[in-house]
This record gives C-alpha cells, structure tokens and sequence, in this order.
C-alpha cells in the first residue's frame, strides 16, 4: 500500500477529495461496478430472474441498450465519500445462499471501494429467485438451434 493512499486512511480523508480539486462519483458507475463485481461470484445472476429477466434482454437487444444486464438488480445511494448498495439476485440452486451472499457481499465492497475510492456502508441483497444450471444450458442449446435457421 503506497505512503499516501496509507495516509488518508488514518486522516479519515477521501482519495475523491484532494487540495488539487474534487472527483464526484455517478450512481451509475458504482451501480455498473457492483454489478459486474457481485456476477463475478459463481452461482449469481443479477435480477430477480423469471419473466423479467427474458424481457430486460430482448428489450436490450431491441434498443441496444448496452450495460443493462450490468446494472440490473442493483440499487445505490452515493454520498461524497461513501455508497450503501441494494441488490436483488437469482442464485443457482443447489448452492448455500449464505456463502453465496456472503461472497457476492466481499466482492462488491472490495470492487467499490478500490476501483471507484467509496467507503461501502453496506450491501443489502435479497434473494428472489433460484435457477437450474441444467436448463440454462438447455435453454441456451435451443436459442442457438433457432438462430442457425
């Protein structure tokens, strides 16, 4: 850890706030960053899954919307110096949604607050739905067979 970044620790100062000027962080950068960091866990899917997750994916591919499936499922409060995150996901079945929380709740606070300089104050998940890895595959061998005609 380098003398500097060490230093505002101590003093309690935020790496966003400098004598040189101030960086000011969007929701949708911490939002984009804990999606992606909480789909890194093996077992988790962003969203509640179901219905919702089929039409937010042909919605995407219809606006082109780039991004969505990033940010799904999750929810952010940014202050200058800190974020509170909420977070609705699918988790495979067959996993221990506590250690898959859990996992998905480290990964999170640690991307958030190296890659974007914000003290987490908590990550609120909620578990809405389970999904098959079985019928993932399935599914995805049938949508290949209909493109290919």
């Amino acid at each position: 850890m380098s003398e500097e970044s060490t230093q505002q620790r101590s003093t309690g100062s935020s790496p966003l706030q400098t004598d040189h000027g101030n960086t000011t962080i969007q929701d949708t950068v911490v939002s984009k960053v804990a999606g992606i960091a909480a789909q890194e866990v093996e077992g988790i899917k962003m969203g509640g899954g179901g219905g919702s997750q089929a039409v937010s994916g042909i919605l995407g591919s219809i606006t082109g919307g780039g991004g969505g499936s990033q940010t799904t499922g999750v929810s952010v409060e940014v202050g200058e110096q800190e974020a509170a995150l909420d977070l609705t996901l699918t988790a495979e079945y067959g996993k221990s949604v506590p250690q898959l929380t859990e996992a998905v709740r480290r990964n999170v606070i640690n991307r958030v607050e190296n890659l974007v300089g914000l003290r987490v104050t908590e990550v609120n998940i909620t578990v809405a739905n389970v999904y098959f890895p079985q019928d993932e595959q399935q599914q995805l061998e049938a949508e290949q067979t209909s493109e290919s005609r």
